[in-house]
């Protein structure tokens, strides 16, 4: 058996593994490369995928970096299904077609200047209708459900604790008599958090595929972060400045949602002006309401029906740009969610243009940024920056608190991997940038005597 990789390996994005046995290929994830330009330009479906010889698709989770390269796949011929739990195809969903509506407006203004500079215009990487092939494929599977996707080969897919509906996946296929059994971690979540449940358990295979975008070092407790968040707003509304948070419209969204209602129930801050501005985020918490069994019990009322607008009264959704664009001329204090999460694109720009020079607005990055992103930027300290051509310098504060991360840290890691470890399970560590990488490597090999490998994309393992 040989898996290849395609992506995610010595680095974060681009999640995508060939698996080949004697009689079957399998996809586990297609997502886009973020980031950099230079990541960017990977986002085809190389030549050693023939798209027409995929026989099955399984995906780990909705985001777009293990499901963006769908539409190439499906528009090169790919015509087999696509095998997510219900969760993970409804957020793919609305991931997808919210990244066409994107390009397909980039490509406009792009071929505007070309056409003013007499250059030739160019194409969006996929549009809403190469999207929606892509959802006509869907099958969506329960958890802990076994299921055949291939010739002599099954699939069953466990909790990952990520996001809504994420899934590591137990790949099990004959080759030449003998039987493989692969785990693949796909993104896995903290243990002990409220909205999602914990990742499950897992103690053999032949070989692990394990993820690292936090390999290197532990979040702090959830505990000292719910009080971190308290505290920083409750400094910002004395200053009566704005609270900008960049956010990931599926799962970071729903989690401040949740922690802000509990801040106000609990009277620890008199209940101000919240502007949910994405559309996407409102669409996807409005998913995880469909999907109240996926959660962990604790939450499940939060987001049952109509209860997050009841519950949260001071709660105001922002559909239209318009409806956008006044919040240039509302006074704090207020708190505006708004994508995107790594500020490279969306209507957080709109709001850090406006509010960036001001010395009481507050930026809380509360998610991972991958390198050359506009949020790491920030992060680092640039100072002046540009946004949509315009110079601004930057006098707001910038604070990143990382234990709302959807990734889990390395003791959480380790947990997670000390089983297998243990059983002597073959591990391969992918999803990580190089220091995380082996900052992890080094800590599972002291701590269990295995040794990890550590591949690049294009490289091929024997399993």
């Amino acid at each position: 058996m040989f898996v290849t990789f395609h992506g995610a390996a010595n680095e974060v994005t681009g999640s995508c593994y060939l698996v080949e046995t004697g009689n079957a290929r399998i996809l586990v994830d297609c997502g886009l490369f973020q980031g950099s330009k230079h990541l960017e330009r990977l986002n085809f479906i190389p030549q050693t995928i023939n798209p027409r010889k995929i026989d099955a698709v399984v995906l780990t989770h909705g985001h777009l970096d293990h499901c963006g390269r769908l539409p190439l796949l499906v528009r090169g011929g790919y015509a087999g299904k696509i095998y997510g739990t219900d969760g993970t195809l409804d957020i793919a969903r609305l991931i997808l077609t919210d990244a066409a509506k994107i390009q397909s407006d980039d490509t406009e203004r792009e071929n505007r200047k070309r056409a003013r500079a007499g250059q030739k215009p160019v194409k969006p990487l996929f549009t809403v209708t190469d999207a929606e092939q892509v959802f006509k494929l869907f099958a969506p599977k329960t958890y802990n459900e076994w299921f055949p996707i291939a010739n002599e080969a099954k699939v069953q897919l466990v909790e990952a604790g990520h996001i809504l509906g994420s899934s590591s996946v137990i790949l099990v296929a004959n080759q030449n008599g003998g039987r493989r059994r692969l785990i693949f971690s796909g993104d896995l979540g903290q243990w002990n958090i409220p909205i999602n449940r914990d990742p499950a358990s897992m103690d053999r295979a032949d070989a692990v595929f394990m993820e690292s975008t936090y390999g290197g070092r532990n979040h702090p407790s959830y505990e000292e972060t719910v009080a971190e968040l308290k505290r920083l707003i409750i400094d910002a509304v004395k200053s009566k400045g704005k609270i900008l948070i960049p956010t990931f419209a599926v799962g970071r969204t729903q989690q401040l949602l949740f922690h802000l209602y509990e801040m106000f129930r609990s009277g620890e801050i008199e209940p101000f002006p919240i502007y949910l501005d994405s559309p996407m985020a409102t669409a996807a918490t409005q998913i995880y309401s469909r999907h109240t069994d996926l959660l962990d019990a604790d939450v499940r009322d939060f987001f049952s029906g109509e209860n997050l607008f009841a519950l949260l009264p001071n709660l105001r959704i922002c559909t239209t740009a318009l409806e956008s664009q006044a919040l240039n001329d509302v006074p704090g204090p207020c708190l505006i969610l708004a994508g995107a999460g790594m500020c490279d694109a969306g209507r957080i720009l709109h709001h850090l243009r406006h509010n960036l020079s001001l010395p009481n607005t507050l930026v809380l990055i509360v998610g991972y940024q991958a390198r050359e992103s506009f949020g790491r930027r920030l992060l680092d300290g640039a100072n002046p920056v540009k946004i949509m051509g315009q110079t601004v310098f930057v006098r707001a504060r910038i604070v990143s608190i990382e234990g709302f991360s959807a990734h889990a840290g390395q003791h959480d890691l380790l947990k997670w991997v000390e089983p297998l470890a243990r059983n002597k399970s073959r591990i391969i560590l992918t999803h990580g940038e190089t220091h995380q990488l082996n900052e992890l490597k080094y800590k599972i090999e002291e701590t269990y005597g295995t040794r990890p490998e550590i591949p690049s994309i294009g490289d091929v393992l024997e399993i």
